[in-house]
């Protein structure tokens, strides 16, 4: 104690005699005094607990690492989280008188401190904005094509797929974009002009493995079946394939293919509970690409995007008429969106629940799928008959053509200037002299070289597609300068808000010049905001700031979670978060409901996953509908929504401290550090503990531990009534034996003493103690990911003024993204 307040007089002493300015010496004397009294005690040169050192911090602030510690000082005064609960507390008057000095203080270090990490790294495109770029282009989807999956896997930094510094661009990245515009070009601009053709399958539907011997046996081939969803674990009749037509369609193109089909047995007597799926609701036929040389053809492929849906009939076989793009080589393969969970599992109980009902020639081994299929009512679509035309002509020619060299498509006469037009198209800017000098020295190469005249234009449009200016951002700019000029501002506000390249409206703009002035990039991020083209945003922003990318990546395992795959509720869980946040742009309501609401947006899946009312009054074809939460013990909020229970589990179990560390980085913008190396994992040692609250317990005993759990452990603790795919639950799974299921205790205190003692109570401490951090960490998730470089210290005095106008517009998110876009920060380099 002595040594301490040694220290603490001498620091006091050296902090009085430096000269200030009458403001900074208030500020200073406020600062100082409060961390003497509550921070030096741990925090000093000596003791430095949780490595932090407060007693070289000095005014003014004059470096990067100077406004770290004040941050940090912030962050942990106002969440209450230091000084620690058992040690002396300063009143909130206190409170408010240190951070108000501290934010003053930032106030007048803003500008003067530089951080060579402040600018954002000149960054390429990532796959997603180039499968997107590329797509509208060319005027036409090109998910069929599969051309960014054979690239590396994307890095992301902090989830984050836009963060420059992490796109790295390697030479085997730079063969592939080669290889995919050679791919893409070829495949949409130089295939062979060919008449339509048709097909007409009536019969040899052989189908593999052990669907073979049954479909000779029971249907000599003449139906194509298929029993169950796409993708399952035993793959028995997911895909159905046209054995007949596996060199797939001579050129890419639009397709027809009409389908005799009929749904069987969807009034089946069989217990429903067999085959996982809701025969109240009609089933379901897609289509799919499939390529035979890709892998097997009845096996689920890389390239598998649904092309199409379509209700199928009970009552008779009926004609379904479906219009696909298929690329050269694919064929159509049809799948049972919302078919059994497993076909192979479906037989063995149907066997061992139904097999007196089969009198016939049955086995020692049972009731096999031949006698399901003669004398059964196995649920399946069948398939008599597949007529195949195209491809379909398109009108003043292919949306393509059009797309690339404009009205009328590919003029010899006009090529360089055709050239140059998709040039400025795929640079997002007006061209260089540089550049049309390499578009018109590509161009003449290979005419030289004997290519006809079409074929050198493809060749030129592949080398635009390869250019640095078509895959890289910001290049008008001068590195001294910070401001982004019109253009550089123009793709970046377009790929914030749409994951598109600019639009003739906003590329006039910048052509003007006026978009560099705020009042008009106010004007253009308004209009885009208006346009559904967000939805590019909402996407790509949720996958980051949530890492809503890695739902699924972690799956549950399928015999206590056979929802999950038959209901495939990944897709729903993101949908209804994309929803959510669609609604508070569009209402421009506040982001306070991200803590807490009483509505969500669920469809038919989720409705029974929450046991809500609806789940008996929503069809699957109603999709998505807002409904009120009644119940809010159980929902409301982000922290309520599956997808988001789901990507903080880890599939199999819930752990608080896996869940807490979730919250802490993605919602309040805290990151833990990890643990020790010389610290034990958490269930080392714990044989008397019966729950994960009991195992936490004895391993927080240890001091290195107790530290950060104190602050991790209460976040996740509210969480713990979900289980690892957000359904609601009371209980811990049964252990093994005669034990009884232990019970969940969901209550928790925070490390600033707020206690909850149940899930509806945690949300409304973070909305009451914790909004303004939030609120401060999801601006800076916006500006992060608009940008492509993370926010640095640098930056915190401008998050705090937008802090400040979002707050005087009740937190309103479509205000909050347009203060984001129209700061100092997104429009500087």
């Amino acid at each position: 104690m002595k040594h301490f307040l040694s220290r603490q007089v001498a620091w006091l002493v050296a902090a009085s005699v430096l000269p200030l300015h009458a403001d900074e010496s208030v500020s200073r004397d406020v600062i100082y005094d409060f961390v003497g009294k509550y921070c030096l005690e741990c925090h000093d040169d000596v003791v430095q607990k949780a490595d932090r050192e407060f007693e070289s911090f000095d005014l003014p602030l004059e470096s990067v690492h100077d406004l770290i510690v004040a941050k940090e000082i912030i962050d942990q005064v106002t969440l209450k989280e230091m000084p620690p609960k058992k040690a002396d507390q300063p009143t909130d008057e206190e409170r408010l008188a240190v951070i108000r000095a501290l934010r003053d203080s930032l106030a007048l270090a803003h500008g003067k401190i530089e951080s060579s990490d402040a600018l954002t790294v000149m960054r390429r495109l990532s796959s997603r904005e180039y499968e997107n770029t590329l797509a509208h282009l060319f005027d036409r989807r090109v998910d069929t094509l599969g051309l960014t999956a054979g690239f590396p896997k994307e890095n992301t930094s902090g989830h984050i797929d836009t963060i420059g510094k992490s796109l790295v661009t390697s030479g085997f990245l730079l063969d592939q974009y080669f290889q995919s515009a050679n791919r893409l070009v070829e495949s949409r601009l130089g295939k062979p002009e060919i008449e339509p053709k048709s097909w007409h399958f009536k019969d040899h539907f052989i189908q593999y493995e052990e669907l073979t011997n049954s479909h000779r046996a029971a249907l000599n081939f003449e139906y194509l079946c298929i029993y169950e969803q796409p993708n399952t674990d035993t793959r028995q009749g997911g895909y159905g394939h046209i054995e007949d037509f596996l060199e797939g369609v001579p050129v890419s193109g639009q397709y027809e293919i009409k389908v005799l089909a009929q749904a069987m047995h969807r009034d089946t007597h069989y217990d429903a509970s067999i085959f996982g799926i809701d025969f109240s609701e009609p089933f379901i036929l897609g289509v799919v690409p499939g390529d035979v040389t890709a892998g097997h053809i009845h096996y689920p492929q890389a390239i598998e995007p649904i092309l199409a849906q379509k209700r199928v009939p009970d009552d008779k076989p009926e004609w379904i008429t479906f219009r696909v793009w298929l690329e050269a080589g694919q064929t159509p393969r049809f799948i049972f969106p919302n078919g059994p969970f497993e076909s192979r599992d479906s037989v063995l109980k149907i066997n061992k629940k139904y097999k007196d009902e089969f009198k016939g020639n049955v086995s020692s081994a049972g009731v096999s799928r031949t006698h399901l299929l003669k004398d059964g009512f196995l649920p399946r679509i069948q398939i008599g008959e597949i007529k195949i035309a195209g491809p379909l002509p398109e009108k003043n020619g292919t949306r393509e053509e059009l797309a690339v060299f404009g009205p009328g498509g590919f003029k010899e006469a006009k090529a360089l200037e055709q050239l140059f037009t998709f040039g400025e198209r795929a640079f997002r800017r007006p061209l260089e002299p540089s550049d049309r000098q390499s578009i018109r020295k590509t161009y003449e190469a290979r005419l030289a070289d004997d290519a006809g005249p079409r074929q050198a234009a493809l060749d030129t449009v592949k080398m635009i597609l390869c250019s640095p200016s078509f895959l890289y951002f910001t290049e008008i700019t001068e590195e001294n300068e910070r401001r982004l000029k019109p253009y550089d501002l123009a793709s970046r506000l377009s790929y914030a808000l749409w994951a598109l390249p600019p639009d003739d409206a906003l590329l006039a703009s910048a052509a003007s010049g006026k978009l560099t002035n705020q009042a008009e990039l106010k004007r253009q991020a308004e209009r885009m905001l208006s346009n559904k083209r967000y939805m590019g945003f909402i996407s790509g922003f949720l996958d980051s700031w949530l890492n809503l990318r890695d739902l699924g990546g972690m799956p549950p395992p399928r015999g206590s979670h056979r929802a999950y795959y038959a209901e495939k509720l990944p897709e729903s869980m993101k949908k209804e978060i994309q929803l959510f946040f669609q609604d508070l742009l569009v209402r421009d309501a506040s982001i306070e409901r991200f803590l807490d609401a009483d509505y969500t947006f669920v469809d038919k899946k989720l409705a029974k996953l929450y046991q809500l009312p609806e789940k008996d009054t929503l069809r699957i074809a109603d999709g998505f509908k807002r409904v009120k939460l009644n119940n809010l013990n159980q929902r409301g909020g982000l922290l309520g929504m599956a997808g988001v229970l789901t990507v903080s589990a880890n599939g199999v179990e819930t752990s608080p401290v896996t869940r807490g560390v979730w919250v802490s980085e993605n919602i309040l913008g805290v990151e833990p550090p990890p643990p020790p190396d010389e610290v034990p994992a958490i269930d080392s040692d714990v044989s008397a503990a019966t729950t994960i609250r009991e195992r936490l317990a004895l391993h927080s005993s240890d001091k290195t531990c107790a530290e950060c759990h104190r602050k991790i452990d209460p976040l996740g603790f509210g969480l713990e009534t979900f289980d690892p795919t957000g359904r609601w639950r009371l209980v811990y799974p049964k252990p093994k034996g005669s034990a009884k299921a232990p019970g969940i205790d969901p209550s928790g205190e925070f490390s600033s003493g707020e206690t909850f003692r149940n899930f509806r109570e945690f949300r409304r401490v973070l909305l009451q103690t914790r909004k303004e951090v939030f609120a401060e960490h999801f601006i800076t998730q916006i500006l992060s990911y608009g940008t492509g470089r993370h926010m640095e210290p640098v930056d915190r005095y401008e998050i705090e003024e937008i802090l400040k106008k979002v707050k005087q517009n009740n937190y309103g998110l479509r205000s909050l993204i347009m203060e984001c876009v129209s700061s100092e920060i997104f429009r500087s380099r």
